[in-house]
């Protein structure tokens, strides 16, 4: 009789493992890549759009006199440096003020029409109808009721940054996650509680979507009102340099509004992340 024996299962050869790296190396490792990415995506971007206008002004696609070309444009930031750094720090200033106020009314006004459906139904038509008009349409108005000078400024830039300011308080505030609205009536909390605890700190990422959109809003506004009624800042340098046929002077403005654009907008991503750290922990990445 023939002896069988259980068959011994054969060797089989272990992957070799890579050597397992610490979580903080890997976290500063795609911290780094990150940041890198961060800052060569947006250098490329720029290399590219001055190669085009460099190409466009060069095949004179353009008339110079619209489009000069970027070292006329560079020249003119060499030959008035200090009257065009006075110039971006009052229009800076005129951004942030009127961004300021608009925000504090927008969240106001966002808050009232999530407490009360009633306020929500009176008002929300009259908003519309508000950001529904072309602002340049009142910038005569505005001289007329409140003189030159920076209060009809700071009233354009409060003109087109409230409503999404408004908008995406209101949708933050109504739109508490179900769970959490039941967690808390379990626990019996007080309204103010709930507001203080829950809703108000779900509504952020809302909040901040608004204020973000506000924010490029802002420097449009107070351009659009040096336009109308200043006495200075970009926007009256734009004005001013465009009529007297200077367009490299007035193009060099149109990138310092730009550029101070980017930085506040930048500037207010940054505060987004500080004050939501657990935004990106639990939300998706790309």
């Amino acid at each position: 009789m023939t002896d069988v024996r259980p068959r011994q299962p054969e060797a089989t050869l272990a992957p070799e493992q890579s050597p397992a790296v610490p979580r903080g190396r890997r976290w500063r490792a795609g911290g780094l890549r990150s940041g890198t990415t961060a800052t060569l995506l947006p250098a490329a971007g720029l290399l590219v759009a001055l190669g085009l206008w460099w190409l466009v002004a060069r095949l004179e696609l353009i008339h110079p006199a619209a489009l000069p070309p970027p070292g006329d444009v560079l020249t003119a930031f060499s030959d008035r440096p200090a009257r065009l750094l006075e110039h971006t720090v009052a229009t800076t200033g005129e951004i942030l003020l009127g961004f300021a106020l608009s925000a504090v009314a927008g969240v106001l006004i966002g808050l009232a029409l999530a407490a009360s459906r009633t306020v929500e139904r009176m008002f929300t038509p009259l908003l519309v109808a508000v950001n529904a008009v072309p602002k340049i349409t009142l910038g005569p108005l505005l001289v007329v009721a409140l003189g030159w000078g920076q209060k009809p400024i700071l009233t354009m830039v409060f003109l087109l940054c409230f409503f999404p300011i408004v908008l995406s308080t209101a949708t933050g505030l109504t739109t508490t996650p179900a769970e959490l609205a039941e967690l808390v009536r379990s626990w019996n909390a007080s309204r103010w509680q709930t507001f203080r605890k829950v809703r108000f700190p779900a509504a952020l990422p809302q909040i901040f979507v608004g204020l973000k959109v506000a924010m490029p809003l802002a420097a449009i506004g107070a351009v659009i009102g040096e336009f109308q009624a200043g006495e200075g800042g970009l926007g009256y340098v734009i004005q001013q340099y465009a009529g007297i046929g200077d367009t490299a002077t007035a193009w060099a403005a149109i990138i310092l509004v730009a550029l101070v654009s980017i930085l506040l907008y930048a500037a207010l991503v940054l505060v987004e992340r500080r004050s939501l750290p657990w935004l990106r922990e639990t939300t998706s990445t790309r």
